[in-house]
């Protein structure tokens, strides 16, 4: 079972879109399983347990991208450069630097999370919420190494993988330990009347969802190492055969590390940082101004947050992994000089991205309520008809999140490691601005937050997009990378919402409609991208399954 490690240099040229489309269907499985245990999570710890859980859950993620989640991007980058020229010893010294590096950081980050959780968090809640997530940092640094280094071989099965039995995990632990917190110490899971005793078990029911996080990490960590302890006589083989005369001291490893490392890490914790002002700035710092509850603050928070911007993050896991697979491929085409081969992946991967954020985008705006409906089932119709107007909010939002985030992993492919950071603190400021004046002085409430979302992922989709013109004289086709995606998707929206609509009109529930509505749509949006010339065969078959989906084309006289 050697998963993964020995990789043909043929096949490593070709099959990049083919191992992000394995990633992507991994995070896309992830986050289906996340919205499906997020349902009963909800009804058990309720919309307010989930505030305090996405307040916390913000915090943790700066602090876990400042120590530990940029670590498999940047280490692929690192170790795949010295894959390109098959220097096998200094590679394997890289990844221990690298384990060595999150070991002393992740503990640094882990404490700091535990011991000031009413620093970072002022409502008690929440900052309980937030300690438990603390040990979970240690732990992912770790397993993002592990992940790094398969990355870096060009292979994402294992992450893929790890990526959907950390979320089972995840899934089982955090409804169980909610309502084993609940009911251990509340006594009942029903919901009391006392608004003190709510507060009291929307945190115990919050905790426990955090210690799923945890639960899930480690299931992560046991299942990639297990597969490193089952390839490692391969990887000391080869090793031994490398015959480089230039070892690297484990001094300058750590000089790279570091040098590398850090521009990624400011990088990804401020292109996310956005959403832990947004949050601090809407359940603690315009109810201190405005003198408004912040009890309600964070229910409001747990629609936006918990139920919109959660399901509009479905999408932006295709271009998650089209990044992590693009660094590794663009950094070893800069390295050995193949500066064209390198556009052409870079187009490649835009391309592939748009096809599938587009289309997503549409299809959350014109069903916006009912999808919300199917995968919240719990929900009254008042927080269904609230979120699901934010995630139309939120729709355009999908396909600038999805390019930006692309694109800044395309820059740090070509060494332009800085300019990403740069572009996100630019948009961060002005996003900020933004997200202030319309809280303050409008009565956009919760939609000031998808507004604010929209503007800083359009400015960081405008400003990478530049850059990675200019870092590499790359010009983007426009016509089927853009124009006839959108145009196939507009067609796609027409039909969705009207077969959706006359489900409704023949009187089928919403959860019920909008699953023909939606097995419509993709077939319509198919037959469209291939019928206005927006896929060729050699593209289609990049794509997870294409030998199928090429096959499917011919027979019905498509291609």
């Amino acid at each position: 079972m050697k998963l993964g490690i020995k990789i043909s240099e043929e096949k490593q040229d070709n099959n990049f879109v083919l191992q992000a489309g394995i990633l992507a269907a991994a995070g896309i499985i992830s986050r289906i399983i996340g919205l499906l245990y997020r349902s009963p999570l909800t009804a058990v710890i309720g919309v307010l347990g989930i505030g305090y859980y996405q307040s916390a859950y913000k915090i943790y993620t700066i602090v876990l991208l400042v120590s530990s989640y940029s670590i498999p991007s940047a280490i692929s980058k690192v170790i795949a450069q010295k894959l390109a020229v098959k220097e096998y010893r200094n590679a394997h010294r890289i990844f221990k630097c690298a384990m060595a590096y999150v070991l002393v950081v992740g503990g640094v980050a882990s404490l700091l999370l535990f011991f000031g959780a009413n620093w970072f968090l002022e409502e008690q809640a929440a900052a309980s919420v937030l300690k438990v997530f603390a040990p979970t940092i240690f732990i992912y640094g770790i397993l993002g190494v592990l992940r790094g280094y398969f990355q870096a071989h060009r292979s994402m099965v294992q992450t893929s993988v790890s990526q959907v039995l950390e979320q089972i995990a995840n899934a089982v632990v955090s409804v169980g330990a909610a309502v084993f917190l609940i009911r251990h110490m509340i006594g009942t899971l029903d919901m009391p009347t006392d608004e003190a005793l709510k507060i009291r078990r929307a945190t115990f029911g919050a905790m426990g969802s955090a210690l799923g996080t945890g639960a899930g990490v480690f299931v992560a960590l046991l299942f990639v190492a297990a597969v490193y302890g089952i390839n490692r006589k391969l990887i000391l083989k080869r090793i031994a055969n490398d015959r480089h005369d230039r070892t690297e001291s484990y001094g300058m490893i750590v000089k790279t590390i570091t040098l590398i490392v850090t521009p990624f890490i400011l990088s990804t914790a401020i292109y996310n940082l956005s959403d832990v002002v947004n949050a601090k700035m809407y359940t603690e710092w315009i109810p201190g101004v405005l003198g408004t509850d912040r009890t309600a603050a964070y229910t409001d928070f747990g629609v936006f947050s918990g139920l919109a911007q959660t399901i509009a993050q479905i999408p932006i896991a295709f271009a998650s992994a089209m990044a992590s697979a693009v660094i590794p491929s663009v950094a070893s085409y800069i390295v050995s000089g193949k500066l064209e081969e390198a556009k052409e992946k870079i187009g490649v991967a835009v391309k592939s991205t748009m096809v599938i954020s587009i289309p997503s985008a549409v299809g959350l705006f014109v069903l916006a309520k009912p999808v919300t409906a199917l995968l919240f089932p719990s929900q009254l119709d008042e927080t269904l008809t609230q979120a699901g107007f934010l995630l139309m909010t939120l729709a355009l939002s999908v396909v600038f999140y999805a390019l930006s985030t692309l694109n800044s992993s395309v820059l740090q492919g070509l060494g332009k490691v800085n300019t990403p950071i740069v572009n996100a603190a630019i948009a961060l400021a002005i996003q900020t601005a933004a997200v202030y004046g319309l809280l303050r002085y409008t009565g956009l409430d919760l939609y000031s937050m998808a507004i604010a979302n929209t503007l800083y992922s359009g400015m960081m989709c405008v400003l990478n997009q530049w850059a990675v013109r200019r870092a590499i004289g790359y010009q983007q086709e426009y016509q089927k990378t853009f124009g006839v995606p959108a145009l196939a998707a507009l067609l796609m929206g027409v039909v969705a919402f009207g077969i959706y609509e006359g489900l409704r009109l023949a009187g089928l529930s919403m959860r019920i409609a909008v699953l023909p509505a939606v097995a419509v749509a993709v077939v319509v949006y198919f037959v469209a991208m291939l019928k206005f010339g927006g896929l060729d065969e050699q593209e289609l078959l990049g794509f997870p399954k294409g030998h199928l989906l090429v096959k499917v084309a011919k027979k019905c006289r498509l291609m």
